[in-house]
């Protein structure tokens, strides 16, 4: 009898395994009827990591990232920007299924890369106008840890990349609910604005109550927190982190050729004011009379 005993209690235990290991699908009961539907967890991790060679702002920017994304694990910076193969790897190493990977270019350019790991899409932007929550000092604040909502323009879905980096961004920049670090309030909201085909970033912070009346009746408002940043889209991959290319923004100019360019145009205006030169010594030149035979220099030669 205790054998018996002792087999069901070990059968038992093996069944509550088997039912803890079943955590991406839940049973969830409708009112309306009696059969109960399955719900999927939203189980998104993202992985956060640099290049070599980014400056204090940059390192700033990604703390204040790491700080509004409480399902973000930060990695160690890649050694090169050629080993972009590894950070799948990387990834998976990290129970991570989204990366956020920023490149750092001379002369304090920066690259962000958002992928789906392991098997993509992955898009390359170009990180402008970058305002950390320390340089911007709004009077906003919120939570640590907190959950926020992620708005959307209507200009995302007018058009095909629009469509397919809304999806992203939701996957990267959406906090679960069962996060380990994330904390059961939402009381901020993170907004992507499409202008002049770049997608601009705004954080606000949720305020249901008037600072001036606080005993009054609830006015929601918004309040700015940070940071502040504006992404070019420079092509859109296939693949995580290369593959075929599925998008590339014909309006995109790279800052090294814009560099190029002023540097052309300066050498330009040198060339310029050197044959202005020679010909206004030209002129002098032929302006200048013959010597007379009664001059002092041939008198007393």
């Amino acid at each position: 009898m205790a054998t018996v005993l002792k087999a069901q209690k070990v059968q038992a235990a093996k069944a509550d395994l088997k039912g803890k290991r079943k955590a991406e699908v839940m049973d969830v009961e409708d009112d309306t009827t009696d059969t109960p539907k399955k719900r999927t967890k939203n189980k998104q991790r993202v992985l956060l990591l640099s290049s070599r060679g980014i400056t204090h702002r940059m390192r700033h920017f990604m703390n204040d990232l790491e700080v509004l994304l409480p399902h973000v694990k930060k990695d160690a910076k890649l050694d090169s920007k050629n080993h972009l193969h590894l950070l799948p790897e990387l990834a998976d190493l990290n129970n991570c299924n989204n990366t956020l990977y920023f490149e750092a270019r001379k002369h304090e350019d920066l690259y962000m890369w958002a992928a789906k790991t392991p098997n993509g899409p992955s898009i390359k932007l170009h990180v402008q106008n970058v305002h950390t929550m320390d340089e911007l000092k709004m009077t906003g604040n919120c939570l640590k840890g907190s959950r926020g909502l992620v708005s959307f323009d209507k200009a995302f879905d007018e058009s095909e990349w629009g469509r397919l980096t809304k999806e992203l961004f939701t996957h990267i920049f959406g906090v679960p609910a069962t996060a380990r670090k994330a904390k059961p309030f939402i009381d901020h909201i993170l907004t992507f604005s499409i202008l002049d085909n770049k997608i601009w970033f705004r954080n606000y912070q949720i305020i249901e109550k008037d600072p001036l009346q606080p005993n009054g009746p609830p006015q929601t408002s918004l309040v700015e927190i940070g940071p502040r940043f504006v992404l070019t889209p420079i092509r859109i991959f296939e693949g995580a982190f290369g593959g075929a290319t599925v998008y590339s923004n014909p309006e995109f100019v790279s800052p090294s050729a814009v560099r190029s360019a002023l540097k052309r145009e300066k050498g330009t205006k040198y060339g310029q004011r050197k044959d202005a030169e020679q010909q206004s010594f030209g002129r002098r030149e032929g302006r200048r009379l013959e010597e007379d035979e009664l001059a002092v220099s041939k008198v007393f030669a």
